[in-house]
């Protein structure tokens, strides 16, 4: 099952890359990156990584935030198949912190919603419970639906491991709840699990035992392998407890060969665990010894994809060092190429206004003179914002308000400074007075009145 869904899952990055390859819009590029680092993460997290880096990268580079917010999640999800779970939660941190500043209550929810998760792997039950309280205060004042199972399933995850009984029994039973409004029996099967723990642990044997048996059902129906593995185990071990040997053995064997068939390999440990010690406290050394046998292959074979899952985690790390070291000397070039273009615009800028002082030496028409001078100072002016403008975001964070609110200031103070210079300037490279704009206003009315009587005159005489 899981081979045939990675082999939809390349032909769907092959269409992606297809779509990629002709793709021109910088956006559509970032959508189409994180989805192929989304198709091949079941089969490949390394390439993964890759595609998910460039993403993000392209995103922070043309400000696409949900682009980014997008391949930040990706990449983490990544990073979290790997089991490099520190470096998983470092990107979900910055998912985070993105989604603080934006107004997306679902996707501020989710990012809490995996960070606790991540704790949970990392058994940081504490911290877990942190995010999950923060993720359920954001889904319930917004009214964010489709995460209310998975908030109340995770909540009652984390109080079982804290030994909250109570507070688990609590946030159980609403996911199960939950589940029956959607009419979802695959998350039915899963909270009537994980109320079978609860009462488990409360000594309810009968309301564990029929918690259980339904669950089951409603996950044979949804074929949900691992929670019947563990459902399985539950009653085992339930079975155990009241002597009733037949069927905890019954029980434990179908969990340890159902999670073998099916590749779980963290399932089948814990049943070989169970079968082990269940063997040899009934005296039976012969099975005793083989659940013994495959319980040190099982360790042996975890141990040996820790190392591997190790040395993935450096090969990954390392290759999103050198992606990072690549990307800053991209930004770099970009940088210089930037600073060498404000440079030859200032040197530009200098030489058009030292002309535009020649012109004033030889014979050429004022308005021309006055035109270049004009010229000279915007380029000034706009040269002078430019330079402003990056001291200016930083400044404000790239608060919109903040950065109306100065570039408002500076124009208060340039608008009237310019006209000021721009007079004055042009009266020096013509050689004239420099009037005020009433004096201009009363000599272009002047004018216009001395053309009105030539006109009138050249009228009355004989043709």
């Amino acid at each position: 099952m899981i081979t045939a869904h990675a082999g939809a899952q390349k032909q769907r990055f092959d269409s992606l890359n297809l779509k990629y390859a002709s793709e021109k819009t910088d956006t559509n590029k970032v959508t189409l990156l994180w989805q192929m680092a989304e198709a091949v993460n079941l089969y490949n997290p390394d390439s993964s990584v890759a595609f998910a880096q460039k993403a993000l990268y392209l995103a922070r580079k043309i400000k696409f935030t949900n682009g980014e917010s997008l391949s930040l999640g990706v990449l983490a999800t990544a990073f979290t198949r790997i089991g490099n779970y520190p470096k998983a939660l470092e990107f979900y941190l910055q998912k985070l912190e993105l989604e603080e500043s934006r107004n997306s209550p679902r996707d501020l929810a989710s990012a809490l919603i995996n960070i606790g998760i991540l704790y949970v792997f990392q058994e940081q039950y504490a911290d877990a419970l942190n995010y999950y309280k923060q993720a359920d205060s954001v889904i319930r004042q917004n009214n964010v639906t489709d995460l209310r199972y998975f908030i109340f399933l995770n909540l009652g995850d984390v109080y079982e491991r804290l030994n909250a009984i109570d507070s688990s029994f609590f946030y159980y039973n609403k996911s199960l709840n939950v589940a029956a409004d959607i009419q979802n029996i695959d998350y039915a099967g899963t909270s009537l699990v994980g109320l079978g723990h609860v009462y488990f642990k409360k000594n309810m044997l009968d309301s564990a035992l029929q918690n259980y048996l339904q669950a089951i059902i409603y996950l044979q129906a949804s074929d949900d392998v691992d929670i019947i593995c563990e459902a399985d185990l539950g009653l085992a071990k339930l079975y155990g407890k009241r002597n009733m040997n037949d069927s905890a053995e019954y029980y434990a064997i179908r969990s340890f060969d159902l999670a073998k068939q099916s590749g779980f390999e963290s399932r089948q440990l814990d049943a070989a665990a169970f079968l082990t010690d269940y063997f040899k406290k009934t005296g039976d050394v012969k099975n005793a010894l083989q659940y013994s046998e495959a319980l040190r292959i099982l360790n042996d074979s975890v141990y040996s994809k820790a190392k591997i899952r190790e040395s993935q985690i450096i090969s990954t790390n390392e290759q999103l060092r050198q992606n990072e070291i690549a990307e800053n000397k991209i930004k770099a070039e970009e940088e210089r190429q930037e600073q060498l273009q404000m440079l030859l615009i200032g040197i530009f800028i200098v030489v058009f206004f030292l002309v535009t002082l020649l012109l004033n030496r030889v014979k050429v028409h004022y308005k021309i003179i006055r035109f270049f001078g004009i010229v000279s100072l915007l380029m000034m002016f706009e040269y002078l914002l430019l330079l402003l403008n990056p001291w200016i975001e930083q400044f404000t964070n790239h608060a919109p308000v903040f950065e109306i609110l100065i570039f408002v200031v500076i124009a208060s103070i340039l608008t009237p400074a310019h006209h000021k210079i721009e007079h004055w300037l042009i009266g020096k490279l013509t050689n004239a007075k420099v009037f005020t704009k009433e004096e201009i206003e009363a000599i272009e009315a002047t004018e216009a009145i001395e053309l009105t009587e030539t006109k009138e005159n050249n009228e009355q005489l004989p043709q």
